[in-house]
């Protein structure tokens, strides 16, 4: 069930206060609900680190938002693509490098619905590979950071994560034998979650000082549906995208910001829009399937995620 703490109306960025002196990361930070979460941070006095694949789409994103914002924000931009590991540990580097202190990490970046397999540079089935093993990496490079800073990581699902296997494929991480373009995307959201709830009970059996969230988007006018979509999935998403179930990428990136400033969450909870399906509506808790923090399936997927980004954490 969906629980209210912020009333009616939900959480809005009205209730964040001057965050001068706060420094955000955000992955996939150049379109869609990472871009207004950096717009949203960097207007309330933060700097914005992005960590974006694509170099001229960054200086394009970071153009607009100081022609909006004005030249003297702090915003700048980090190469790094998700689907490779070495690129990972590269900006993970150049981070460590150029920032004194992350008060959060947002895991933002995200592919759906590519039709067809696809693998990563190092060999994983795409969606997992971005979605999930790439963010391991990452934050794990970082979490030494982010622990001095008694930041805090925020891991951006789906509400796909209850709508594929409800586990893990752990003999076909790959999805050799019965590939789907919607089952691996969900899969790997649902990893995301896992792991984000398998770090949560590492972190206080360690005694460290990092808060972990979970959110979700809802339904948001985002680029994520792109040309590795189906036609039909294409088709399908453009005309929801007309209809009021989806909402602006602004309000989807309320849930994440809202995870990365607001103080006195919970953290074994997952946030969201909680309106008709989940899609829209005002931000607030809702309801965290059981299954999504299973413990026994959360502990064997981050052995193997340590074996498979060949990084193991100091937890």
């Amino acid at each position: 069930m969906t629980t209210k703490y912020f009333g009616n109306k939900g959480w809005t960025p009205e209730r964040i206060g001057s965050l001068a002196g706060k420094t955000y990361l955000i992955t996939g930070a150049n379109t869609g609900a990472g871009f207004e979460a950096s717009r949203i941070l960097l207007a309330k006095g933060a700097k914005v680190v992005m960590l974006n694949r694509n170099a001229s789409k960054s200086a394009a994103a970071i153009a607009a938002l100081k022609q909006q914002l004005g030249n003297d924000i702090d915003v700048s931009f980090v190469q790094m693509d998700l689907a490779e590991l070495a690129s990972v540990h590269k900006a993970a580097q150049q981070v460590l490098q150029s920032t004194a202190k992350i008060d959060a990490l947002i895991c933002n970046g995200a592919i759906a619905q590519v039709a067809k397999q696809e693998f990563t540079k190092d060999g994983f089935e795409s969606h997992l590979g971005v979605n999930h093993y790439g963010h391991f990496l990452l934050c794990g490079l970082l979490f030494d950071r982010i622990e001095e800073s008694q930041g805090r990581i925020v891991v951006v699902s789906s509400e796909g994560y209850k709508m594929g296997l409800k586990t893990m494929q752990f003999d076909d991480m790959n999805w050799d034998k019965n590939y789907h373009p919607n089952h691996t995307y969900c899969h790997s959201k649902l990893a995301q979650m896992m792991f984000a709830y398998e770090l949560q009970n590492r972190i206080k059996d360690a005694g460290k000082r990092v808060e972990v969230y979970v959110c979700h988007p809802g339904a948001s006018k985002t680029s994520l549906i792109n040309d590795k979509a189906s036609r039909a999935t294409r088709i399908i998403f453009g005309i929801m995208a007309m209809l009021p179930i989806v909402q602006s990428a602004e309000k989807g990136a309320y849930p994440e910001i809202m995870c990365a400033t607001e103080t006195g969450l919970k953290q074994r909870a997952y946030y969201g829009p909680t309106g008709f399906q989940y899609f829209v509506g005002p931000v607030d808790e809702c309801k965290l399937e059981a299954f999504a923090h299973d413990e026994q399936v959360c502990q064997t997927l981050w052995q193997l995620s340590e074996q498979q980004t060949g990084f193991n954490w100091a937890l």
